[in-house]
């Protein structure tokens, strides 16, 4: 009788828990399901078929048609060399300036959080806000501009500059990223317990060793992190594109980003289905270049 009472009981216990966790993850799985998971498969339906947004019943399934044409279009093609890099000029300069930041914010210094504060508040401004800012700084008679001039160098609007304007936005992406960057390395910084370096010390170890065969290793999970998140936001840049460029992704295609040109697709040209199709492109892209980080992180020995 005592072990079916107790089998009873734990019985009953599943079924509280079970339904508590139903309770409690219900509404966040019912988001999930309507905002993320159901639009993405209509939009991988969409990808293969010629959908119009004005259009909507004039829609045929023309199966892969789309991807083909896009691998082959000089415009996608072009935007695509534009995100890869602003990718590789963005990415690896905000982790070498955050893991830089971090090591000095992770020092005994005064007013220290005073200046961890001063780094981050860039990351809590909107892109909107950022590009108008940057707008002015390096327009023609803008301050960057201005002090350019003392070494003689004439005046130019950055923004309107086939070769500066993608740089522009590099650097802005660099100065708005690197704050949040830099607080996920500090927290991994103050993970690492003082004892390792004082045993390293005694050892003999300089400051730079122990750097090299310390630090470096136990923050390859904040570095995957940092670098993994860089790259997905990278590759997704939209706004800042779209502010500089004033949506044309000019001049002369030089600002055209992936999103930016999806955007031009399926909002100026109505073309959804062709948009569709170029933003599974880009995930694939996305995606293969994770797991590569992640497959390089995993099995790198420093």
């Amino acid at each position: 009788m005592a072990k079916k009472e107790k089998t009873k009981n734990k019985s009953h216990i599943k079924k509280q828990d079970l339904i508590t966790a139903i309770v409690l993850l219900g509404p966040a799985v019912i988001w999930l399901v309507w905002w993320i998971i159901l639009p993405a498969v209509y939009a991988l339906i969409l990808s293969f078929t010629s959908y119009d947004l004005l259009r909507p019943a004039k829609t045929e399934f023309i199966f892969l048609d789309n991807y083909i044409n896009l691998l082959s279009d000089k415009g996608f093609l072009r935007a695509l060399k534009n995100t890869l890099i602003y990718a590789i000029g963005v990415v690896p300069l905000q982790v070498i300036i955050a893991l830089f930041l971090a090591l000095v914010s992770n020092e005994d210094i005064k007013a220290k959080g005073f200046f961890r504060v001063v780094y981050y508040l860039p990351g809590l401004t909107s892109g909107v806000a950022i590009s108008s800012i940057f707008l002015f700084l390096f327009s023609k008679s803008g301050i960057v501009n201005i002090f350019l001039s003392k070494f003689g160098i004439e005046p130019i609007s950055w923004a309107a500059s086939p070769s500066l304007a993608l740089p522009l936005i590099i650097i802005m992406a660099i100065w708005a990223g690197t704050g949040f960057q830099m607080l996920v390395f500090l927290a991994g910084l103050q993970d690492i317990s003082g004892e390792i370096y004082e045993a390293a010390s005694i050892d003999g170890a300089t400051k730079w060793q122990q750097f090299i065969s310390i630090t470096v290793p136990l923050l390859k999970p904040k570095t995957f992190f940092v670098m993994a998140t860089g790259f997905i936001g990278a590759l997704q840049v939209f706004d800042m594109a779209y502010i500089i460029s004033g949506g044309s992704g000019g001049p002369d295609g030089s600002t055209m980003t992936a999103v930016l040109y999806l955007y031009t697709e399926a909002f100026k040209k109505d073309q959804m289905g062709y948009a569709s199709a170029a933003a599974f492109i880009l995930f694939g892209i996305i995606l293969i270049l994770t797991l590569i980080q992640k497959k390089f992180f995993e099995d790198k020995e420093f």
